[in-house]
């Protein structure tokens, strides 16, 4: 796996059957919904400022696409660095084959924000028969 993907698996942990491709990773949402998520950049090359988020339906393709920006859910963050005195708003940095966060970076806490954003986002698309199998009264009643 490579940085990108071992931090797409921190924020979705709560989902069942990921599937890691190259740097984006495939979340099932039923028998034909899936949510595609990868980092992406906003103008600045190996600048990743948020993750897009698509779902897709495997018959008929992209159903809708999104964006969420680590600086609308994180905001800034105050950092030790004296480079950064006024805050950095966080992103990861690639540099050559190595990708980090650069300066800042984030606590689990912001992990669980960027995780419910996601899980928030799934279940637009959550598929009606995935949704009764995961129900905590059908889990209850049988």
């Amino acid at each position: 796996m490579s940085f990108f993907t071992d931090e797409l698996m921190k924020c979705t942990e709560e989902f069942e059957g990921r599937k890691c491709i190259g740097n984006a990773m495939y979340i099932p949402l039923g028998e034909n919904n899936r949510l595609k998520l990868f980092f992406t950049t906003f103008g600045y090359a190996d600048h990743y400022e948020g993750i897009s988020i698509s779902a897709v339906d495997k018959n008929n393709g992209v159903i809708d696409k999104n964006t969420i920006k680590f600086a609308d859910i994180w905001g800034k963050k105050q950092v030790s660095n004296p480079n950064f005195r006024n805050s950095i708003t966080p992103y990861i940095w690639k540099d050559g084959n190595q990708a980090e966060w650069y300066v800042y970076k984030p606590t689990p806490r912001d992990m669980e924000l960027l995780a419910d954003q996601i899980n928030d986002y799934a279940d637009l698309f959550m598929e009606q028969s995935m949704e009764l199998q995961e129900s905590p009264a059908m889990t209850m009643s049988m």
